[in-house]
């Protein structure tokens, strides 16, 4: 299954009408594939999604997946992928089952892998580049991470050092503890830059993991954030 078409340019009149069918088709072949690999009647479906609390009865998936469905509101889709275990992003983009897609009604087809890099953001052409607030929001994410992590290496690295055998040994242990603990503190301080520009940009910072209560005296009482 595709959204790929033949593009004409933009003084086809057809051409915003017929992407739309073609997004729609995409989502409801991705949904009947994926409900078929679990082995689910379109009646499982329908009792998965009022599980979740957004009702789909069973003839509006039939007819979704059929292509006699004249619309696809955005939460059926959230839904539908909750159900189908999956992400709504690849419902619109599946990756390995669609080659290539119109991300837009009048430009060219694009493969699905760029396709959804561009939905989420991680083209490098968005808007000129990355957004910023999204871009701060990962760093965010990777300094956070990192810095929990070189901080349990650290705690281990010392702890091998109390405990070695030999000076030789509890030197190196040492020394690893060292540049543990200086890569800690590296991705503290890009983690409060990082939150620095979220809040300077109008936003708001993620919540703090416990691990690093302490280090942005701004931010509400940590907690947990995995």
């Amino acid at each position: 299954m595709t959204q790929s078409r033949n593009h004409t340019g933009p003084d086809d009149e057809d051409d915003v009408p017929e992407w739309v069918d073609q997004v729609m088709a995409t989502v409801a072949a991705e949904v009947r594939r994926r409900r078929k690999e679990m082995g689910m009647s379109a009646q499982d479906l329908a009792d998965a999604c009022a599980e979740r609390g957004h009702p789909i009865p069973r003839n509006v998936i039939a007819n979704m997946e059929s292509g006699r469905r004249a619309t696809l509101p955005l939460v059926d889709v959230i839904v539908l992928a909750d159900a189908l275990e999956t992400s709504p992003i690849l419902l619109l983009y599946p990756l390995g089952h669609t080659d290539r897609v119109q991300t837009l009604p009048l430009t060219d087809p694009e493969s699905a892998w760029d396709a959804l890099l561009w939905f989420t953001g991680e083209a490098s052409g968005l808007l000129g580049g990355e957004d910023p607030m999204l871009r701060a929001f990962r760093a965010h994410q990777y300094h956070q991470a990192a810095a929990r992590t070189a901080a349990r290496d650290a705690d281990h690295a010392r702890w091998e050092a109390r405990t070695a055998n030999t000076p030789e040994e509890r030197e190196d242990a040492q020394r690893s503890a060292d540049h543990y603990a200086a890569t800690a503190a590296h991705h503290r301080d890009r983690l409060r830059t990082a939150r620095a520009f979220i809040r300077e940009d109008g936003g708001t910072p993620p919540p703090l993991h416990p691990d690093l209560h302490g280090i942005d005296p701004e931010a509400d009482d940590p907690e947990e954030h995995l």
